[in-house]
């Protein structure tokens, strides 16, 4: 139990922060607006399975 809500807060920070970096590269490359909303999903969903795939292999482990 105390394993879960370490990785969920833990998830949470990692979130957190990828959108900010991602936030600074599509002003620093001046990426259009019509652009970003795709990178920061294409980016989040990434992170997700990511931290997902991690979660599990912690928890079979």
């Amino acid at each position: 139990m105390m394993i879960s809500i370490f990785t969920i807060v833990f998830a949470i920070v990692i979130l957190f922060n990828i959108n900010k970096m991602t936030n600074l590269l599509c002003l620093q490359k001046e990426i259009p607006e019509e652009k970003q909303s795709r990178v920061f999903h294409t980016i989040n969903i990434l992170i997700t399975i990511l931290l997902i795939s991690s979660y599990i292999e912690i928890l079979f482990s």
